[in-house]
């Protein structure tokens, strides 16, 4: 395969785009969309980068002039806005606890945008020091630049056929995607929207009181975002799964007896909900303590240098277009302004409230306060852990967590004179106050998560910075500008695990939001005093001695490792989520073993062998993705239009069994249709 060199600094090309702003504005449509939705039915979002490059480089091949730094642009701002969409991980909590009774358009947009562009702004300054002058891998930034240098519109790949050299035109990938799209739709509607297939199965046993459940779910998105996320944190959730089902509920329900007519599975799903559940979150809260730890250093460092850069830098003309940064004084001007923003955003949160000017108008400086300054910190913090590990494995749950406890027990404190939380109301406004300011911290982390891995891929090929920092500024006000109506219409149409918008509406399709469900509860606790501190406990014990273990592999060396965030999550998540994220992480293993075996046959070594392969899973995982969510998210709009939990059933309630099986025998020959694509991909 032909290497492309970097586009030099001489060289100007048109990079930010009237048509590459508006492809981009689409693509965020369809990728925020889809990410709101998986976020919320399993707690993970997906990394929209590299799709967005192929579908650019895909469409943007119509046209003659187009070139690869278009491109570049189009994938940051789809890639900023589809990151955006992690505010989900804690935004719901407001429905849940009964403050708000659905996304109000304009506090939400407010909350997303000021957040997410001060993300940006926080890293902005990080640049130089980490992209250009570190050496942190950035290994999504450093794929999509490939992708984009072999798929742009001019890319040429060589081929040696019978002895003859010829080229071609390099495909874009966009095939892989729109495969793994249209599959996983038809099947997702075929489940949801015509319930003719099941979307899961459980198995219960009881011996005693003991309860066990054998789960399995069917969604080709969780078989997808499993082959993303590996077998190393596949493991790690098939860990948590066994602690939570194998071990945690069979005691726990064994300790007293099932109450009269009541099935073992309602009861032993209460107990993972109401006990089991907290010992993921005790898990989830060491493990990010953990890795904030571990940056603590690299987060001071980024910190100076963030400082240092805005007081040092002034504007020049002269130095190389690929080194401009948006100027200090924009930075300044831009973030000012965000500020206003984020403050004008808390008062139109709290003015419904029955408080003084004095008492409303201090929440808001504490709220805008904390955001700014415990995000600017963590923003150094998740733009190293993404450049060494990816922006898709960054722990944007474990901040979330902790600025949840922090943003809570400060407020207790600074609140503990004033009488605000001596009532019920001012505590639910205190829990309320807590969870809107995490959600701004959250928006600022994502994004710092994403925007140093795509100034990396623009780095690569050679792109001017400041003009990706607009794009980055211009993706989140579209992703912003999603992100409610998307919130409102899913929750109306399926609602969320403990909020249901409707008393008819059927509970086991509500969306489960673990994360949010988590941090409010968490927050409940906190000012109720009635946190579930035991098992908290537990998981917290049971997240160190991982820590421990995961230390004793990690100096052993080799891939094999322990990563705590992804137990806990393996506890905390639906038995029937975790379940499938594993089979797609135990696939993506076998397609990994097969790849070697043929590579070492051949005498090729295997990152050589298996690029084109490992390129073409990437794509359809995706494509997976995008296709589950896309019809959920059209499934709720009809729903919500109908009026009817389920207009398009073809089957009652007695086809369920046969529902179940079929799904089965689909899902089984979809993951093998995969695998033969997989390994069939064009290899070196």
């Amino acid at each position: 395969m032909a290497k492309y060199d970097r586009i030099p600094d001489a060289v100007t090309l048109p990079e930010l785009t009237f048509r590459g702003v508006i492809l981009g504005a689409l693509i965020t449509i369809v990728f925020t969309a889809s990410n709101v939705y998986l976020g919320l039915k399993v707690g993970l979002t997906f990394s929209s980068a590299i799709p967005a490059a192929v579908i650019s480089m895909a469409i943007l091949r119509a046209f003659k002039d187009a070139n690869i730094l278009e491109n570049n642009m189009v994938q940051t701002q789809a890639s900023a806005a589809g990151t955006l969409s992690a505010i989900i991980f804690i935004l719901p909590g407001l429905v849940m606890m009964g403050h708000w009774q659905g996304f109000p358009f304009w506090q939400t947009l407010g909350i997303c945008a000021a957040g997410g562009m001060l993300g940006v702004m926080f890293t902005i300054p990080l640049r130089h020091a980490m992209v250009v002058q570190g050496n942190l891998p950035y290994p999504e930034g450093v794929a999509a630049a490939e992708i984009l240098r072999v798929g742009s519109a001019n890319a040429v790949v060589d081929e040696i056929a019978n002895g003859e050299k010829s080229s071609r035109v390099a495909a874009t990938g966009m095939a892989d995607i729109m495969a793994g799209g249209i599959v996983a739709a038809v099947v997702s509607f075929a489940s949801s929207g015509l319930r003719v297939l099941g979307d899961g199965i459980n198995l219960w046993f009881s011996a005693g009181a003991a309860v066990v459940r054998l789960p399995m779910g069917f969604s080709l998105a969780l078989l997808g975002a499993g082959y993303l996320i590996g077998i190393v944190a596949g493991i790690a959730m098939l860990i948590g799964l066994l602690i939570a089902w194998g071990v945690a509920v069979p005691v726990l329900t064994s300790m007293h007896s099932i109450p009269d007519g009541m099935a073992i599975a309602k009861y032993a799903t209460g107990i993972w909900s109401k006990e089991v559940r907290f010992i993921g979150a005790g898990t989830i809260g060491v493990a990010a303590i953990w890795t904030l730890a571990t940056l603590f250093k690299p987060m001071v460092e980024g910190v100076k240098t963030s400082f240092k850069a805005i007081s040092s830098s002034v504007d020049r003309i002269d130095i190389p277009r690929t080194e401009r940064d948006m100027s200090p004084k924009w930075i300044i001007a831009i973030t000012l302004v965000l500020v206003a923003i984020l403050a004008a955003t808390f008062g139109a949160f709290l003015s419904p409230e029955p408080l003084t000017a004095a008492t409303m108008w201090g929440l808001v400086a504490y709220g805008v306060i904390f955001a700014f300054i415990f995000g600017f910190l963590i923003a150094a913090a998740c733009g190293y852990m993404a450049g060494l590990i990816g922006s898709s494995a960054s722990p944007i749950s474990g901040v979330g967590i902790v600025a949840v406890v922090m943003v809570s027990l400060l407020l207790l404190v600074i609140s503990s004179g004033d009488g605000l939380l001596a009532t019920e109301s001012g505590r639910q406004l205190g829990i309320a106050l807590a969870i809107f300011t995490t959600s701004a911290v959250v928006a600022v982390a994502a994004i710092a998560n994403d925007n140093l891995q795509d100034l990396k891929t623009g780095w690569l090929v050679g792109a001017t910075p400041w003009k990706q920092q607009v794009a980055l500024l211009i993706g989140c006000v579209a992703g912003a500008l999603v992100i409610p109506p998307v919130l409102e219409l899913l929750y109306n149409a399926y609602g969320f695990a403990g909020a249901m918008p409707r008393a008819s509406m059927d509970v086991g399709q509500a969306l489960s939001a673990p994360q949010a469900t988590l941090m409010t509860a968490i927050a409940t606790g906190i000012f109720t005093h009635q946190l579930n501190w035991n098992m908290i406990v537990v998981g917290a014990a049971l997240g160190i001695v991982m820590i421990i273990i995961d230390g004793i592999l990690k100096r052993r060396g080799g891939v094999a490792r322990l990563p705590v965030m992804a137990v806990g999550i393996g506890i905390y998540l639906p038995p029937t989520v975790a379940s499938v994220l594993v089979v797609g992480a135990v696939l993506a293993w076998i397609i990994e073993r097969i790849l070697k075996k043929r590579a070492a046959q051949r005498g090729i070594p295997y990152a050589e062998y298996s690029e084109a392969a490992n390129q073409r899973g990437v794509l359809i995982a995706s494509g997976l993705i995008v296709g589950e969510s896309l019809i959920g998210v059209l499934m709720a709009g009809i729903i919500g239009f109908s009026g009817k939990e389920a207009p398009l059933a073809l089957v009652g309630d007695s086809f369920e069994t046969n529902a179940q099986w079929l799904g089965l025998i689909v899902f089984v020959l979809v993951a093998f249709a995969f695998a033969r694509r997989v390994l069939a991909a064009r290899t070196a």
